[in-house]
């Protein structure tokens, strides 16, 4: 494993951010709910058993649930589009024991998922609620395919990201959905929420892909997988369909199990407060396409909405800095309605000084978020002293949580970094979706996101590094490449590791030296793919208060909620596997009242 913490945890929440989540939670729940009650003002716009807000994986999951156990259900969205995150996102779902890895023949067991679990998140999360998503997960996951059209592939080979731990499955247990027709949605495939990186045109791509797609140039199977990928959209092409992968499919997938279950959502209609009558939420007020109104909620509401990462204010009060709203991939829609509804309700916040986090590149337009490569052999990151801080392949969230550590030492000493790369580097990989030997974009320079030198010297200066430190840090991490033994960080240790590698790379896939001229270099920044921190829910998904007592009427879900998953990341869909899985503990619990 990696010589950086491991699960590495950031600094414990200030006083400030402890006062502003647990203690404004008391507050409200003393003082507000006759405020939240006023802002009942408006037109009544219709009466549901169960109100979901927020069209995301969670949303619809609990909506999909609460439709098909019999209870009229309205989901209320507001973004012009649904899908949230989930549908710019690459749909990987970490669901130990279900179905499809079983069938896959998987050598899962219920005992190695909590051992495994439970070595991840730590003693912080109670095992109560670590038990109920691994207990409801699979069930879930059964109840989706038997609701909608969604069927899903195991993603061989894609390791949990601890396989050394107790329990940890170097295979992994991920899987991601697969090909769907749009055509399945008709007109309603238009308010689709685009995905954060669109597949390229007549191709049919999913997410386990990218690991070859990125090998193309160099390797047979990576070859092999582009021609069976565009044979796929080919084929697609023939039958007329529109494909759909990854979160494009979770999304449309779930859309299709609302319109089925006659479920209605509401687009362009955001949540502006939670009603209370008698210390119960019984509604919410929307804003319905601009006309702000009541709906009515006979057994309860689910907050479905996403996290804050999006608020700078909210990031700011909660998060170290830097930070920004500008480094995160989360659906742009994403401020903090629901938890900030949930606190003002009672709820206690937690983990708010959290996301899931990933070493991203800030470039103009959208940032990116680095997976394979700051992993593939031929590259390294350094911090601002010229010097490298962590094993690069390790999991994304570490990777910064090392970043944020480490800068507290010294503000501005790790953020931002630099990941650096040679031009051999450059010649046999895919770099986003820029392809091998291409140059990137004038835009990624003229902002600053990118360098490019023809010496190290050259790229130190124009990073701001010590000219010294850099030669010196390239010259070890050299010699340790030609070993395949990085005895500084490990990289390379574990299955994880040599996921995001090039197999044709001896000794250690993880590991090349850096050498041929021009030398990149690539900005680093503490990203994320949302936050997740919010309203703390138990192990049936029902808000609580600060004295962990239950708001009757609420129940979250998503990143909306404190993340089962703690300040960690057990394996690839660590964020949509728990989503789905308590936006249906939630759904089934109202049913069962």
């Amino acid at each position: 494993m990696s010589a950086s913490p491991r699960p590495a945890r950031p600094a414990p929440p200030s006083r400030r951010t402890v006062l502003a989540g647990t203690g404004a939670g008391v507050l409200a729940a003393t003082v507000l709910p006759g405020a939240v009650a006023r802002a009942a003002d408006g037109a009544p716009l219709g009466e549901y058993d169960v109100v979901v807000v927020g069209s995301g994986a969670s949303g619809m999951t609990a909506a999909l649930t609460a439709a098909r156990r019999g209870l009229s259900v309205l989901v209320v969205e507001k973004a012009p589009t649904f899908g949230g995150s989930a549908a710019r996102s690459g749909a990987g779902i970490w669901l130990p024991n279900n179905s499809v890895i079983l069938g896959a023949g998987v050598p899962d067991t219920p005992a190695k998922a909590a051992t495994y679990l439970s070595a991840v998140v730590g003693p912080g999360v109670p095992a109560d609620r670590q038990q109920a998503f691994l207990a409801n997960g699979p069930r879930m996951l059964d109840f989706v395919m038997a609701n909608s059209p969604l069927r899903f592939r195991f993603m061989d080979g894609y390791s949990d990201y601890y396989p050394d731990l107790p329990g940890g499955l170097p295979n992994g247990r991920s899987i991601e959905p697969d090909q769907i027709d749009g055509n399945v949605l008709g007109a309603e495939l238009a308010r689709l929420n685009p995905a954060y990186m669109p597949v390229p045109a007549g191709m049919v791509v999913f997410s386990q892909d990218y690991k070859w797609l990125n090998l193309a140039a160099v390797s047979s199977k990576g070859l092999a997988v582009s021609a069976e990928c565009l044979a796929r959209g080919a084929a697609a092409a023939l039958r007329g369909e529109k494909p759909l992968t990854m979160g494009q499919a979770l999304a449309a997938g779930l859309r299709a199990g609302l319109q089925r279950a006659g479920v209605p959502v509401w687009l362009n209609s955001p949540l502006v407060d939670l009603v209370q009558e008698g210390g119960a939420v019984t509604g919410v007020v929307v804003e319905k396409e601009g006309v702000r109104g009541t709906v009515r909620a006979r057994k309860g509401v689910i907050i479905g909405s996403g996290g804050f990462e999006h608020n700078a204010q909210m990031r700011a009060q909660y998060q170290q800095q830097p930070i920004s709203t500008q480094w995160s991939v989360g659906a742009k829609e994403n401020t903090g309605d629901g938890i900030r509804a949930g606190q003002r309700a009672g709820a206690a916040l937690g983990l708010m000084e959290d996301a899931w986090w990933g070493p991203s590149i800030p470039l103009p337009g959208e940032p990116y978020f680095c997976l394979a490569e700051r992993t593939l052999p031929g590259g390294l990151i350094v911090n601002g002293n010229g010097t490298r801080f962590v094993n690069e392949a390790a999991p994304y969230g570490d990777v910064v949580h090392v970043m944020y550590e480490k800068d507290r030492g010294a503000v501005g000493s790790h953020i931002p970094a630099w990941l650096i790369v040679d031009q051999n580097y450059r010649n046999k990989y895919l770099f986003k979706d820029i392809l091998p030997t291409f140059a990137f974009p004038d835009s990624w320079y003229e902002s600053g996101a990118a360098k490019k030198a023809w010496t190290w010297d050259a790229l130190a200066h124009q990073i701001g590094v010590p000219a010294g430190a850099l030669r010196s840090t390239l010259n070890r991490f050299n010699a340790q490449a030609w070993s395949g033994n990085d005895a500084d960080f490990h990289r390379g240790d574990t299955a994880y590791d040599h996921y995001y590698t090039d197999p044709n790379v001896h000794p250690n896939s993880c590991l090349a030296p850096i050498w041929a001229p021009p030398f990149h270099a690539f900005k680093i920044v503490p990203g994320d793919l949302g936050t997740k921190g919010g309203i703390v829910t138990d192990a049936r998904a029902r808000a609580l208060r600060a004295d962990g007592s239950v708001i009757r009427g609420l129940w979250a879900a998503g990143n909306a909620s404190a993340a089962v998953m703690g300040h960690s990341y057990a394996g690839a869909g660590s964020t949509i596997g728990p989503a789905m899985t308590f936006g249906y503990v939630a759904a089934n619990d109202i049913a069962d009242a």
